[in-house]
């Protein structure tokens, strides 16, 4: 804390020292404006007081999710692919990807962001809808379903390189 600084503060740590809780507490202000900062550009911004364990779960949702999109850039080199798909499939791959009306071209992270979203939202919509189908059952849904997520799965997969993979490789319908 800044020598200058002028405010009171009353804390239940124990056996702390006088000169020590500036710098402890805002540490956490810190810590908690960069969490803000990160959940504005994922489009989580409520800014709520809540207890320590669950800011450290929350932070750890965010702090994921914008890693995931980070790594996502690419000007990052790419990491090492086992799929070893050929750079012919991965582009066409690409651009069977890219005909979704609302893909963005650009390469910024909140474009990547949106992105990625549109490649995951088929599955949080089927996981909304699933409920609905064990009242009313509906053959043909399940399997336009089943189709989607066949192409998406096989679209990922030669792209290679997204981090998302594992997210929608290990899905089978039921």
């Amino acid at each position: 804390m800044p020598s200058n600084s002028t405010y009171f503060i009353m804390t239940k740590v124990s056996e702390i020292k006088y000169k020590e809780v500036g710098n402890l507490y805002g540490a956490r202000n810190w810590i908690e404006y960069g969490l803000k900062q990160i959940k504005n550009e994922l489009g989580w911004a409520d800014f709520r007081m809540m207890d320590y364990s669950r800011i450290e779960k929350w932070r750890e949702i965010v702090m994921s999710v914008y890693l995931m999109v980070s790594l996502q850039i690419e000007n990052l080199p790419p990491h090492d692919n086992s799929l070893n798909k050929s750079k012919q499939t991965r582009e066409i791959a690409y651009q069977n990807i890219q005909k979704h009306p609302w893909w963005n071209q650009k390469s910024g992270w909140k474009n990547i962001l949106n992105n990625m979203k549109l490649i995951i939202q088929p599955l949080c919509y089927f996981n909304l809808l699933k409920p609905w189908m064990t009242v009313i059952y509906t053959p043909q849904l399940l399997k336009n379903f089943h189709c989607l997520f066949d192409r998406l799965k096989k679209a990922v997969m030669a792209l290679g390189d997204l981090i998302i993979a594992p997210i929608i490789l290990p899905f089978h319908l039921h």
